[in-house]
């Protein structure tokens, strides 16, 4: 028998700890002494001890513990649930470090009020294009929500027109078509050279990406996370030329290196006379 604080150093918990599991019933003493009241444990109670800890640091309440532990959660179920709480965890780290920079580039963006950028915004007839693409749907136009789509989409047309043995006959273009729910619809694209009648059947579709008839277009060097002053300088510039934006960018890429920070970038507007 060990006494409660050899019991709580042995399972790397507080005695206060110990104490509150005794008073909700999750885990009682092996053996409480009538006269001075001192509590005792077994070794054999550390496996329980062990199990609640876990459970709760998973996330499970104690009363949801104590239900779990009462249906006899085995080891194997036990590293099962810790399997699932990790993804959920690193998910969530994932999404939180994406709004972290979220909310960075915007602030990027609020230092930059009022000075403009020395990119030069070019207006300029984009010709039709044949194109393979894939899609997916994103909650929003905000780059948290728009860049955990996009990427996947690019890496997974890459491959498959590898597989298939399609070469691209140019840098990826991506663009938008917002929904009427507020959601985004996102195609990530590489122009190639098929003949859509030919009757062959691919992973991908093959579609034809009308031209634009004027676009306002201006070059973006970085990571996308922070391309917000350089929307915010395309949308000054249509804003004092007498112009209206017509729909979502495109992005092309023209350079996409390992190192976002050397990214290059055209953003494409559809513009018409306001």
């Amino acid at each position: 028998m060990f006494s409660i604080g050899d019991f709580a150093r042995l399972g790397l918990v507080s005695v206060r700890m110990l104490r509150h599991y005794d008073a909700i019933g999750l885990l009682r003493p092996a053996h409480i002494d009538p006269v001075t009241g001192y509590r005792s444990y077994q070794a054999g109670q550390l496996a329980r001890l062990n199990r609640v800890v876990a459970l709760k640091d998973l996330g499970f309440t104690l009363d949801q513990v104590g239900a779990i532990l009462d249906d006899k959660v085995s080891a194997e179920e036990l590293h099962g649930m810790v399997r699932l709480r990790r993804a959920q965890l690193e998910a969530r780290i994932t999404a939180d470090l994406a709004r972290l920079r979220g909310v960075e580039a915007r602030l990027r963006t609020i230092e930059r009020e009022g000075y403009m950028e020395d990119a030069e915004v070019v207006v300029k007839k984009v010709a039709p294009v044949r194109v393979a693409q894939l899609s997916a749907r994103a909650a929003s136009y905000d780059t948290e929500d728009i860049s955990p789509v996009i990427q996947p989409l690019y890496q997974r047309i890459c491959e498959r027109l590898g597989a298939a043995g399609v070469p691209m006959q140019g840098p990826g273009i991506a663009y938008y078509l917002p929904e009427d729910d507020g959601t985004v619809l996102v195609h990530a694209t590489f122009p190639v050279n098929l003949d859509t009648d030919a009757g062959q059947v691919h992973d991908f579709e093959v579609v034809d990406l009308p031209g634009i008839e004027a676009a306002a277009t201006i070059i973006h060097r970085g990571s996308m996370e922070n391309v917000g002053p350089t929307f915010q300088t395309l949308a000054h510039w249509i804003e004092e030329n007498g112009y209206r934006a017509l729909g979502l960018a495109r992005e092309v890429s023209l350079h996409c290196p390992p190192d976002m920070s050397e990214w290059v970038h055209e953003l494409q507007i559809e513009i018409a006379s306001a």
